[in-house]
């Protein structure tokens, strides 16, 4: 049996908090306690948060380039700046969609810029991504013991709506390559690699939501973890391998 556990009662996450001792009391307020075989899934948002990852808006000052994005777009052109000083490349830009390549890899909207949930503060702000997803989901691993994902929602090409992935991944194997491997006929399995991380991160938004739920994080009990761990750093395709460039 898997079994996922919402954990709840974390309340707002604020810059310099202490992630490890808000998740570690979390799960004891669940009647749960660190196992090494649990994977701990926590939101992208509340990292961030924790990492004072936030930008006043009124401090952005867009340049020219943001202001034809913008323009085209028809969005924030002090959005637009961020995104542009967050990615290494923007691949689409059409009405209401702009489309970056993050410094990390990652092609995602808007360069995972996010205004939703990101608690009161002053001013009109933004939420960046995590400096170093991997490294946070790494610590997190050595203080509790225990495999951790962290989430975030993407959208996906040819298909509707977000689901979870992961962007930063410690003490499991978030990309598993089976190949070499034989099926069930006896034939040798070539291309199979199996996105481990993001299974796991979308497993875990079913606890989590992606609304106003208020749960930043979830634990997966459970699943037989295999293989050499790997971060979420290799989930993302090489850009020379980019098949839609």
């Amino acid at each position: 049996m898997i079994e996922i556990t919402p954990l709840t009662g974390i309340g707002e996450v604020r810059p310099g908090d202490d992630l490890a001792a808000l998740l570690l009391a979390a799960m004891q307020r669940c009647g749960m306690e660190c196992h090494h075989d649990d994977v701990l899934v926590v939101t992208q948002k509340i990292v961030s948060k924790a990492q004072g990852r936030f930008v006043v808006l009124d401090d952005v000052v867009p340049g020219q380039e943001a202001q034809r994005l913008a323009a085209i777009t028809r969005k924030d052109a002090r959005l637009v700046q961020l995104v542009l000083d967050e990615s290494t490349a923007i691949l689409r830009a059409v009405p209401h969609v702009l489309i970056a390549r993050h410094r990390l890899g990652h092609v995602m909207a808007n360069a995972g810029i996010d205004r939703s949930n990101i608690g009161a503060g002053n001013g009109d702000r933004a939420l960046l991504l995590p400096v170093d997803p991997d490294g946070t989901a790494a610590l997190l691993h050595r203080q509790l013991d225990m495999p951790v994902v962290i989430s975030d929602s993407f959208g996906r090409p040819w298909r509707m709506g977000v689901v979870a992935v992961a962007i930063g991944a410690a003490g499991l194997p978030a990309l598993d390559d089976r190949r070499g491997e034989m099926d069930r006929d006896g034939r040798t399995l070539e291309v199979t690699q199996i996105a481990l991380g993001d299974i796991i991160a979308t497993a875990a938004c079913l606890a989590t939501g992606e609304g106003a739920e208020g749960i930043p994080a979830a634990v997966i009990r459970g699943y037989p973890l295999r293989g050499m761990a790997r971060p979420a750093a290799d989930l993302v395709r090489p850009v020379h391998e980019d098949l839609f460039a």
